[in-house]
């Protein structure tokens, strides 16, 4: 009678949880490959000689905004998701050749690499506990501020485009 109970208990409860946490990352995948490609036009779309473009001397160049979001993808990634970023965090932003191929490469490997660690990312590590930068958070909430980080940068570079006479990407809300 307690193994049936067992059972019962495991596909009325257990069960669904665990549905749901695999439909949870499947849709982070959707969402960061949907990043990928909508950041992949960004970088399209700036001219080579935009990349060492600044709005004001204070601020990033296009180049700059873009491997700082990938160094981003690369340390908040793999603090939020557990794994080992092949780069050191702070070094992606240093990249003395900023030229437009070697920017939009490594960018786009730094998407492969949350990609890939999303996919061998078990969602049963969702809720655990991590420490970003001396605050406390799920791997979600980290993963979740990640995502936000590398759209925020993204989104400046917007201004960038628009002032060298672009007309930015369209939208990918879906």
């Amino acid at each position: 009678m307690k193994r049936i109970l067992s059972i019962i208990m495991f596909v009325s409860f257990i069960a669904p949880l665990a549905v749901h946490a695999q439909e949870a990352n499947s849709q982070l995948l959707k969402d960061w490959e949907r990043a990928k490609a909508y950041t992949k036009e960004y970088l399209e779309a700036m001219p080579e000689d935009g990349y060492s473009f600044k709005p004001t001397k204070e601020m990033r160049s296009f180049a700059q905004q873009m491997l700082h979001l990938a160094d981003a993808n690369y340390g908040l990634g793999s603090m939020a998701l557990g794994s080992t970023s092949p780069v050191k965090f702070g070094d992606v932003e240093k990249t003395a050749d900023q030229s437009k191929a070697n920017t939009s490469k490594i960018v786009l490997d730094s998407y492969e690499f949350v990609i890939n660690s999303l996919k061998n990312f078990g969602a049963d590590k969702s809720n655990e506990n991590v420490n970003v930068f001396n605050n406390t958070m799920t791997r979600q909430v980290a993963l979740a501020k990640t995502f936000e980080h590398q759209t925020h940068h993204r989104g400046q570079t917007t201004v960038y485009l628009r002032l060298k006479g672009v007309t930015p990407p369209q939208e990918k809300l879906f």
